[in-house]
C-alpha cells in the first residue's frame, strides 16, 4: 500500500512539474512578446523614419550640450577673448566672440540647461493640464464636472495671453527657469484642452469603449487603456509644439528685456547684439545669427521628433515590424 501511495505521489509530482513547466513557457513568451511589441518594434519603426532619426539626433545633440558640454566648456566671462572675433577664424573661438570678449559658442552651451528647464516645466504644465482637463471633460460629457471644466477653460481663453504673462512676470520677477516655464505654460493649455476634449468625444463612442463599459471594466482602466492610448500620438505632437512655443516666448521676453537678465539665454544674446546695432554692423552679424540658428535648429528637431513619434505610436506599423506577433498567432 505504501509503495502504491508513493507511486501515486510521484505521479502527481510529475504532473505538477509538467504543469509548472507548461505555465513557465507562456509567461516567458508573454514577456518576450511584450518587449518586442513595446520596445523592439517601436525602435524598428523609428529606424525606418528619417524624421525620427534626424529629430532624435538634434535633440540628443542639445541634451549633450546641456549636460556634458557645460562640464567640458568653461563658463564664459568678459575679457576671455578678443572683442568681436570673427567666426571660423580661431579654433579656440569657432563661432567668434561678442562685444564683451565672450565666446559665443560657450554662451550657447551654457544657456542650454536653463532653456531645457523652462521647456520641461512649461510643457508639463500646458500639456499635462490640457490632457487632464480634456480627457475628464470629454469622457464625462454633459456632467457637472464637464460644465465646470469647460467654463474655466473658456474664461482663461478670453484672457489675452501675452499681457497676462507680462503682468505675472512683472509681479513675480522670476529668476528660476522652472518658475518661468510654469508662468509661460499657464496660457498655453486652454486651446489644447478643447481639442483633446473633441478627440475624446469621438473615441468614447467607439465600439471597443462601449464593450469595455458593458464588461464592467473600471473607468480608470478604460481611460488608460482605450482613451489615453489613442491620444498619445496627438499629445506627443502637441508636447513638441508646446515646447517650441515655450522656447519662442521665453526668448522673446528675454529679447524685449521683460524677463530679468539673470542667466545666459539665447534671447539675452540677441538683445545685446540688437542693442549694439548688429543689424547695421557686418562685424556683429555672427553675434545675432548663431543664437537665431540655434533656436531654429532646436525647434526643427522638436517638430521632426514629434512627427516621427506619430509613426512609432501607430499600432499597425508596430505590428508589422514585430518579430514575435506571427509566432504568437501561430501558437494560438
Amino acid at each position: 500500500m505504501s509503495s502504491e501511495r508513493s507511486d501515486d505521489s510521484d505521479g502527481l509530482g510529475d504532473l505538477f512539474d509538467a504543469d509548472t513547466d507548461r505555465e513557465t513557457v507562456p509567461q516567458t513568451q508573454r514577456l518576450k512578446r511584450q518587449f518586442d511589441l513595446y520596445v523592439a518594434a517601436p525602435f524598428r519603426v523609428a529606424m525606418t523614419d528619417w524624421r525620427a532619426i534626424v529629430g532624435t539626433a538634434i535633440i540628443l545633440m542639445f541634451v549633450l550640450m546641456g549636460t556634458v558640454g557645460v562640464w567640458l566648456v568653461d563658463k564664459p566671462t568678459s575679457g576671455d577673448a578678443p572683442v568681436l572675433e570673427p567666426p571660423f577664424q580661431n579654433p579656440s573661438y569657432v563661432l567668434g566672440t561678442d562685444t564683451f570678449g565672450q565666446p559665443i559658442g560657450a554662451q550657447l552651451i551654457h544657456a542650454t540647461p536653463d532653456m531645457f528647464r523652462m521647456v520641461f516645466a512649461g510643457a508639463v504644465v500646458s500639456v499635462g493640464v490640457a490632457a487632464l482637463v480634456g480627457v475628464l471633460s470629454g469622457f464625462r460629457r454633459g456632467s457637472t464636472l464637464d460644465t465646470i471644466l469647460m467654463m474655466i477653460t473658456d474664461i482663461i481663453i478670453t484672457i489675452p495671453g501675452l499681457p497676462l504673462v507680462i503682468v505675472l512676470v512683472a509681479i513675480f520677477q522670476p529668476g528660476n527657469p522652472y518658475v518661468i516655464g510654469v508662468l509661460l505654460g499657464l496660457d498655453n493649455w486652454p486651446g489644447l484642452a478643447r481639442t483633446v476634449r473633441s478627440q475624446v468625444l469621438s473615441i468614447r463612442e467607439e465600439s471597443y469603449v462601449e464593450a469595455s463599459r458593458i464588461m464592467g471594466i473600471s473607468t480608470g482602466t478604460i481611460l488608460r487603456r482605450d482613451v489615453i492610448a489613442q491620444l498619445m500620438p496627438y499629445i506627443t505632437v502637441n508636447s513638441a509644439l508646446a515646447s517650441r512655443r515655450i522656447i519662442f516666448e521665453s526668448v522673446g521676453l528675454y529679447f524685449l528685456g521683460i524677463l530679468p537678465f539673470t542667466t545666459f539665454n539665447w534671447g539675452v544674446m540677441m538683445n545685446i547684439a540688437y542693442e549694439g546695432n548688429a543689424l547695421n554692423r557686418p562685424s556683429m552679424y555672427h553675434f545675432l545669427a548663431f543664437p537665431l540658428l540655434t533656436i531654429f535648429l532646436m525647434s526643427f528637431g522638436l517638430v521632426l521628433f514629434s512627427q516621427g513619434m506619430d509613426s512609432v505610436f501607430n499600432v499597425r506599423l508596430r505590428a508589422r515590424h514585430s518579430a514575435t506577433i506571427d509566432e504568437g498567432d501561430s501558437d494560438s
